[in-house]
């Protein structure tokens, strides 16, 4: 099988795709990433849609896209654009357009560009399966493609591009039928519109693969890039996004996890952050993904592909003047496969690897004066009333203290990695766990008989090395990097792992010294998160370097900020579930009810729900599709009208929205998934 999706596993390349012209700002070729966002007031609010427009363009957004669910809505359209050109505002507009091929043909006439979704722009979705023969999947296919043809006429008439946008969560009846829930369904409804596309010589198109699940979305514009290119269609620009994925941090880290692993395999040509907030928040934390591969190429250090590593395994020698370059062409080709999720496998070293979930360790080590309290920001809350800890479910699992072992007995739940000398230094106490530097690791010399950490990077990953790991079942890996291309380097030390059959668990290790929390948030949620889909990974720490004499109650935020991070990266890769999802769409002029609103008073009351996934969609086109594999559905069907979901099953039908998050609670109580919030008894530090 060809797993080529990206011009390099190693050296930041950008996929070169075709140029598309959208109104007076092409999209792809040589072209910067382009940033852009919907609005979520009322269509035939003209005047509501044109100032927010105006506050979107302003906070960077460089494309604006539009619903126009119908004919009305697109014809109003034209009034919008009239108003933002006479106040001076060229943004190029996007149609967004669902079930009604009429308004999309309209819209085509008007706007720079439209979007339309084949699993449901002439296809349907009543969740029924459907035994098709050839003849008769065929038949159908031509009658979509008869109803799809007009729209593209138009467009290539009018010079207008289009995006075909494939949703995870609106696959029709009769692709889920014939390739299931997958990436391959997910791409095979997009080719079908695109091969008629090109039959009809129109080029002026953009893709998409949108998915609540950042597994599914990775998986499935890999699997595009693949299949364009095994078809010898043309390098079509893509789209970026994640869909619904929620508010604040949850929703920055989530899109961050799957838009930003593709960024880093050169994918992505223009990037839609999907937030439930206001839509010009979106802008920002979009650009400051796409910011951080401005200069990529020029910063990373360089990273040996596999061919290189392999002559110098084989040499067991140090690189030489010619092997010092870049290769001519750089290793594309993963040893894993990148389009479907397989856990590296590993042995079991106390409760890392093997099939336990990846853990989550703390760094304390520059914290000065550790009390019991401070352990908060490590998740284990100290109640002085009771004078006992409770965990919460961000209780870190191993605390890092390096050369100040923490003065008092640690709570259940919590370990303790000490740096090596200070093992030695305190009796190599069976309930410290040491951390070697590779030098002291290459020493003969004491070990502990259980669990010993290993700092290793891509170079320090000699034969030697990996031999002694191999035949070592009480080491896991500490796997670092300072090279700006940072995931692909630590991603290329795991392909040493896996071709060298080292079965030993790894730790991701990153360090963030001079970052903004938000810039933090995104580069933490791209370098781990990436790994973390690909499968590699069965822990995380996160590191920063505060100066010391920095007040402590900054320190003991900045470590609670990242451990909540660690275990939010490692929710939104679906690697580790550890409390409520929410699968909430950003909103747009079809939404039925206040979403931000909403939201926020059913995370009020559910938050505490450990692993369950609730989807909280503005309106039925973005119902139980787009929720895919939520738990339970929150659903906008009419002014002040509920539909509640188990699944993709509607439960009830039409709720006052006035009772429908009580009844959304009695529904998880009928299922044995409700339990009440617990509170300790006493404020810690009271």
């Amino acid at each position: 099988m060809n797993k080529t999706y990206c011009p390099s596993l190693t050296e930041y390349k950008r996929r070169l795709s075709r140029e598309v012209k959208i109104g007076d700002l092409p999209m792809g070729g040589l072209n910067p990433i382009r940033v852009q966002s919907m609005t979520t007031v009322d269509t035939m609010d003209t005047l509501g849609s044109v100032e927010q427009t105006l506050r979107m363009v302003e906070a960077g957004c460089e494309y604006v896209r539009i619903t126009a669910p119908s004919t009305k809505e697109a014809q109003n359209l034209l009034e919008i654009k009239k108003e933002l050109r006479k106040r001076g505002c060229t943004v190029p507009l996007i149609a967004d357009i669902h079930f009604t091929p009429n308004a999309a043909e309209l819209a085509a006439r008007i706007v720079e560009k439209v979007r339309v979704n084949p699993g449901n722009y002439a296809d349907k979705k009543k969740f029924d399966l459907i035994e098709y023969t050839d003849a008769s999947y065929a038949a159908e296919v031509d009658r979509i493609r008869e109803r799809f043809r007009p729209l593209v006429q138009i467009c290539k008439q009018y010079g207008t591009a289009m995006r075909i946008g494939t949703n995870h969560g609106s696959l029709s009846d009769r692709i889920l039928s014939r390739y299931g829930d997958t990436p391959l369904g997910m791409v095979e409804s997009a080719l079908e519109f695109l091969r008629l596309c090109e039959e009809e010589n129109y080029y002026d198109v953009v893709l998409s693969m949108k998915a609540s699940n950042t597994q599914v979305m990775v998986q499935a514009y890999r699997l595009l890039v693949q299949k364009l290119d095994a078809e010898g269609l043309q390098p079509y620009p893509l789209h970026l996004g994640v869909t619904e994925a929620g508010e604040a941090e949850d929703g920055r880290i989530k899109s961050a996890v799957g838009i930003g692993t593709l960024l880093e395999d050169g994918l992505g040509d223009t990037v839609r952050v999907s937030l439930t907030e206001a839509p010009e928040a979106e802008a920002p934390v979009a650009k400051a993904l796409i910011d951080r591969y401005t200069h990529r190429a020029e910063q990373a250090d360089y990273i040996p592909d596999l061919a290189v590593s392999s002559k110098l395994l084989a040499d067991s020698s140090p690189l030489n003047e010619a092997d010092s370059q870049p290769p001519t062409a750089n290793s594309s080709e993963s040893p894993i496969n990148p389009f479907q999720y397989h856990r590296r496998v590993t042995r079991e070293v106390l409760n890392f690897g093997g099939l336990n979930v990846p853990r989550v360790v703390v760094d304390f080590a520059r914290l000065p004066g550790l009390e019991y309290a401070d352990l908060r920001a490590a998740g284990h809350l100290y109640s002085a009333f009771l004078d006992k800890f409770q965990m919460s479910d961000l209780g870190a699992d191993y605390l890092y203290s390096g050369q100040r072992p923490v003065p008092f007995m640690l709570p259940n739940g919590l370990r303790e990695m000490v740096d090596y000398s200070a093992w030695l230094d305190a009796g190599q106490r069976p309930e410290h766990y040491p951390v070697l530097t590779p030098a002291e690791y290459a020493a003969a010399g004491a070990r502990h008989p259980a669990l010993n950490f290993v700092f290793q990077n891509l170079a320090s990953l000699t034969p030697p090395t990996l031999a002694q790991l191999r035949d070592d079942t009480t080491a896991v890996i500490i796997l670092y990097t300072d090279n700006a291309h940072a995931m692909p380097e630590i991603r290329r030390a795991f392909f040493e792992l896996l071709n060298h059959d080292v079965l030993n668990p790894v730790v991701i290790n990153r360090q963030y010294p001079a970052l903004t929390p938000e810039q933090t948030q995104l580069y933490a949620a791209t370098d781990v998160g990436g790994l973390l889909l690909d499968g590699l990974g069965d822990g995380v720490v996160l590191s920063t370097e505060l100066l010391p004499e920095r007040p402590k109650a900054e320190w003991l935020t900045v470590l609670d900020q990242l451990n909540q991070l660690s275990f939010g990266i490692l929710q939104a890769a679906r690697t580790r579930m550890s409390k409520t999802e929410y699968i909430s769409c950003p909103s747009c002029g079809r939404t039925l009810f206040d979403l931000q609103e909403t939201t926020a008073m059913i995370r009020q009351r559910t938050d505490h729900l450990k692993g369950v996934k609730i989807g909280i969609m503005g309106c039925i086109v973005n119902g139980p599709g787009e929720m895919a594999d939520a738990d339970y559905g929150y659903v906008g069907v009419g002014k002040g009208k509920i539909a509640l979901y188990r699944g993709q099953e509607v439960i009830k039908k039409s709720v006052p929205e006035a009772q429908a998050v009580d009844q959304l609670i009695d529904l998880m109580r009928e299922d044995g998934r409700w339990v009440e919030k617990e509170f300790l008894e006493e404020p810690v530090g009271v």
